[in-house]
């Protein structure tokens, strides 16, 4: 596994973590459903939906391929060496980019407009700042929008344990060169 990789695994770690006891459960994937549902007033019932089921299958699947020890919940030891696994995660991250992405085009015409994306990643819990570098990383067009297929694809590669360089190493700290 790459640093880069292992930085976005403790990074998305932190932010799984929504209520803030240093543990994953079923608990912080209701919270950061909320949130960024919340976040999301423009979207359809079918999208929010959707989005729903994709944080209940991170949770499903994260209990059920690290809970190593059966207590209920994951630890930074159980999720770090695993969750960038594709073979476990491939379809739970697929599902998860579809339904995160789709929020973000309300109107359907498959562009994501900014306001509407740092809301979204501010939502889950991204710094401000590092939301705008990552939505410049994407490659905006002149009306400062990033297609849908773009921020999937890139969502995805978060995920992937031989990237680097990739627009995701924009949400993680820099690193001194």
């Amino acid at each position: 596994m790459r640093t880069e990789a292992a930085e976005r695994a403790e990074l998305l770690f932190s932010l799984f973590d929504a209520n803030g006891n240093g543990v994953l459960d079923s608990e912080d994937f209701d919270l950061m459903t909320g949130r960024v549902l919340q976040a999301a007033v423009a979207s359809d019932d079918g999208a929010k939906e959707a989005l729903r089921a994709s944080f209940r299958r991170w949770w499903t699947t994260l209990a059920t391929e690290l809970d190593a020890n059966g207590d209920g919940v994951i630890s930074v030891e159980e999720f770090r060496p695993f969750v960038l696994d594709p073979e476990r995660f491939g379809p739970t991250v697929e599902e998860f980019a579809r339904a995160l992405s789709a929020l973000g085009d309300p109107d359907g015409d498959g562009l994501i407009e900014r306001p509407l994306f740092v809301s979204l990643m501010t939502a889950i819990g991204f710094a401000e700042a590092k939301i705008h570098a990552l939505f410049d990383a994407f490659g905006p067009d002149a009306d400062d929008r990033v297609t849908v297929a773009t921020w999937a694809s890139g969502i995805k590669d978060d995920y992937a344990p031989d990237l680097a360089g990739i627009p995701g190493d924009q949400l993680v700290a820099v690193r001194a060169v």
